[in-house]
């Protein structure tokens, strides 16, 4: 792709970015208090990966859909919970094991991660948070990559099963992508799950 091409993805992505914090925000103040309870009703068995198998999730901040119910009734089926952990800028995420109760580190953006002395883990599904989907899977974070590189890394060691986290409110005809970007398999919203194209 060129730099030219490049640079017009990142606009269109930045214009997009700027238009869905805004969707996300009023899709939060109106189902911030029901929403989470509709992931956990409708739990991961659709993925196909059953306990105990491990999932990686992420600790909400600001107006982010929140996988903590869903985490409970996981974990009460069996699989193991794990959350990410920033390595540094260019770096693909770390996964470290944790459960409801267990210390937190607040790192940038106010993200909390699990210790330093907790186990690595290798998950065999990754809920990833965002701000737009398409029907093919790709998906608008927050721009730097990181999942991007996470997902392509992952995928060279498992099959693991990649699913976003979001607000029907948050689905858009086409997310701009490049080459890098890493679609996900499924799109878990309140109204249910929802089997991605693919590229």
């Amino acid at each position: 792709m060129t730099d030219i091409a490049t640079d017009a993805t990142k606009a269109s992505k930045s214009a997009l970015r700027k238009q869905q914090k805004a969707v996300r925000q009023q899709a939060f103040d109106r189902q911030n208090t029901t929403a989470p309870a509709a992931l956990r009703d409708h739990g991961l068995g659709f993925a196909g990966v059953a306990a105990p198998a491990w999932v990686s999730a992420f600790y909400p901040i600001g107006d982010e859909l929140d996988p903590m119910p869903l985490l409970e009734r996981l974990i009460g089926e069996g699989y193991g919970v794990c959350l990410p952990v920033m390595e540094g800028k260019g770096l693909p995420l770390v996964f470290r094991a944790w459960k409801p109760g267990d210390p937190l580190n607040e790192v940038t953006w106010g993200i909390k991660e699990p210790l330093a002395s907790a186990p690595v883990i290798e998950p065999d599904i990754v809920l990833a948070a965002l701000l737009a989907y398409d029907d093919r899977g790709y998906r608008l974070g927050y721009g730097g990559g990181f999942y991007d590189r996470t997902i392509a890394r992952l995928k060279t060691i498992k099959p693991a099963v990649v699913i976003g986290v979001a607000y029907d409110e948050l689905r858009v005809d086409a997310v701009p992508h490049n080459d890098y970007d890493q679609p996900v398999d499924w799109i878990l919203t309140p109204s249910g799950p929802k089997k991605c194209s693919g590229r």
